[in-house]
């Protein structure tokens, strides 16, 4: 077979990130919902005909449950396909809320790609706003499931799904313009691919799509890959709580073996699935969502971090993964109908769980854990008893690295953001009486844990509060001697709230203070400079307390942390004494108690 011109494979790769790229944004400018348009709770993707998903920029569903209950010789140019239900998904939607659409993309008469979008969208009915329930035990309760429909056939709308679908949604108007904003930007997304395929014809076209796939192949195989020691390594860690049964731990655990040029995740062990809603169904199409969820992780085996942010995670590193999933009836095999709306509590869960079993792998050559994402919320009536719902995504800080501090506040969605200020006080019915950095929560380390949100709002009309948040009881766990930061904790009025909230009560005038997770730290904080810690004391990052406590600082009796200066030889007295504690590689908190089984979680955590 004649090779492929490097130079075209670089056009057709430059224009599917376009592409991918124009959709997002004529999404983010064209939909009506805070979720969407705001917070930018949603994601594109590009996939050829034979499924594979070709993009890289950030993750998206999947086109086979669309495939399979509409093969592709049945689609016509301007066709729309809609679907949300998480069981009839093949893995690809967690949760009702996450509404897909896919648009066929065509050429001289045959569909040859898939445009698609899938955000999380206001509500879609169920028993509280929101369709997050936290103690539902059904996925019944938790909104209207839609299995692929065709809802548009030859670029006219259904309007009869779409009448069903709103009146099932208590925010009718902004369902309906997310959902028109995202199905005219993907059948956008298909003119310009059509265009491509026009310009260079189909099979060169396909044939720079299987380059761009086995790039991404070869690159994780050499450069990744090869940097995990041939063997068998095991970790689990936990969510806390299910939002139905007391707060226990529910085990997700990896055992990973590396055998050859491939890696096998065998998720045996794994708790039973909860009556609550932190289920996820992610073992289908042979976990193929899971595969590309996962894979990111491995980008931190990179060489530098300038390599790490210039690898993209497509179809190329399905080759690469089997998964091996535990029988039906747990956290990953749910058995219908079981709910799932909180399933992130287990895939980011996931997330850290494969990047500790590597840390075991690579001597510490790992993030240290973060959890940077939770739902919180009011809802309520406005002064002109017009229903609202107000829903914020906040992030979290990121693990400290081997060579870096983690980053503040961020989101595990690429390029989401909280609601601005000035735009919730205009909207909603309350004032943001403070917003800036949780002292102390990023846990202290050679390199720190990023800081969390500290965020307090004062409610001036009664309301409901809602949360959907893990990591309240457990903290983020430190690696390689570094400490967990600091929970996620919630006080309306000074009462302390649990995770998951459905509708308490907030009266008007009274103040929710919202502190996010802090990552866990990245080697000893004994090993930090002091005068960076000085630095982090300045500008408010870490208390004069704190640098005594988690780090061994002192400063010169009677100098402010402003411009304060370090006292050298108390800290060094201080941190000789200190340091004689003992430290475990992973350190995972005050929160965790002993395992059902009896297990102490050193034994866990052993290398």
């Amino acid at each position: 077979m004649t090779a492929v011109d490097p130079i075209l494979v670089e056009i057709v790769e430059g224009t599917l990130a376009s592409v991918e790229k124009e959709v997002e944004t004529a999404i983010a400018r064209t939909a009506r919902s805070p979720m969407i348009r705001d917070a930018h709770d949603f994601r594109a993707g590009i996939h050829d005909i034979r499924l594979r998903k070709l993009t890289g920029r950030s993750y998206s569903a999947l086109v086979q449950p669309v495939v399979r209950d509409f093969p592709a010789e049945t689609m016509n140019p301007g066709d729309v396909f809609f679907h949300n239900d998480v069981y009839l998904s093949e893995g690809g939607i967690g949760h009702l809320p996450d509404l897909c659409v896919t648009v066929p993309v065509f050429h001289r008469g045959e569909v040859v790609a898939f445009v698609q979008a899938f955000g999380h969208h206001d509500d879609i009915g169920g028993s509280v706003p929101g369709s997050m329930p936290s103690h539902a035990r059904s996925v019944f309760e938790e909104g209207l499931m839609v299995p692929p429909i065709r809802l548009w056939e030859r670029g006219v709308p259904n309007e009869a799904a779409l009448r069903i679908m709103t009146r099932n949604s208590r925010m009718p108007d902004s369902l309906a313009g997310d959902l028109d904003a995202e199905c005219s930007a993907c059948l956008m997304g298909a003119r310009r691919l059509a265009e491509l395929f026009d310009r260079y014809g189909r099979a060169e076209v396909e044939r720079c799509f299987d380059a761009i796939i086995d790039k991404t192949t070869e690159t994780f195989r050499r450069e990744l890959l090869s940097k995990i020691p041939e063997g068998t390594y095991v970790w689990e860690d936990y969510a806390e709580h299910d939002g139905v049964d007391e707060p226990r731990l529910h085990a997700q655990r990896i055992t990973l073996t590396r055998v050859d040029d491939r890696l096998v995740i065998d998720f045996t062990g794994t708790s039973p699935q909860a009556k609550g809603p932190i289920n996820h169904a992610g073992d289908y199409a042979d976990g193929v969502f899971l595969k590309k969820w996962l894979a990111p992780i491995l980008r931190n085996l990179a060489d530098t971090p300038e390599r790490m942010a210039e690898l993209d995670v497509n179809e190329g590193v399905v080759p690469l993964i089997e998964m091996r999933f535990p029988e039906k009836g747990t956290l990953l095999t749910p058995i219908f109908p079981a709910p799932t709306n909180a399933r992130t509590f287990v895939i980011l869960r996931l997330l850290g769980v494969l990047a500790g079993v590597l840390a075991k792998a690579t001597n510490g050559r790992m993030p240290a854990d973060q959890e940077t994402i939770r739902y919180t919320g009011v809802y309520g009536e406005d002064g002109g008893g017009v229903p609202y719902l107000m829903r914020e995504v906040l992030g979290g800080g990121s693990g400290g690295r081997w060579y870096a501090d983690g980053e503040d506040t961020i989101h595990v969605v690429p390029d989401s953001r909280n609601i601005p200020v000035e735009f919730a006080e205009a909207r909603w019915p309350f004032r943001v009486e403070r917003l800036g950095l949780a002292v102390d929560s990023g846990g202290p380390g050679l390199f720190r844990g990023g800081l969390g949100y500290d965020k307090h709002i004062r409610m001036l009309r009664d309301a409901s509060y809602m949360s959907i948040a893990d990591r309240s009881i457990l903290s983020c766990w430190g690696v390689n001697g570094g400490r967990a930061g600091r929970p996620f904790t919630v006080s309306v009025a000074g009462q302390e709230m649990e995770g998951l909230v459905d509708d308490h009560p907030v009266r008007a005038g009274e103040v929710i203070r919202i502190r996010t997770t802090g990552g866990g730290g990245w080697g000893s904080p004994y090993e930090r400079d002091p005068e960076k810690v000085a630095a982090d004391v300045r500008d408010g990052k870490v208390s004069v307390e704190g640098a005594r406590t988690d780090y061994g600082v002192v400063f010169e009796e009677g100098a402010g942390p402003e411009g304060g200066r370090v006292d050298v030889p108390a800290t060094a007295a201080l941190r000789a004494r200190l340091a004689e504690e003992p430290v475990s590689f992973f350190d995972r908190g005050p929160g965790y108690p002993r395992l059902a089984d009896g297990r102490t979680h050193a034994e866990v955590d052993e290398r």
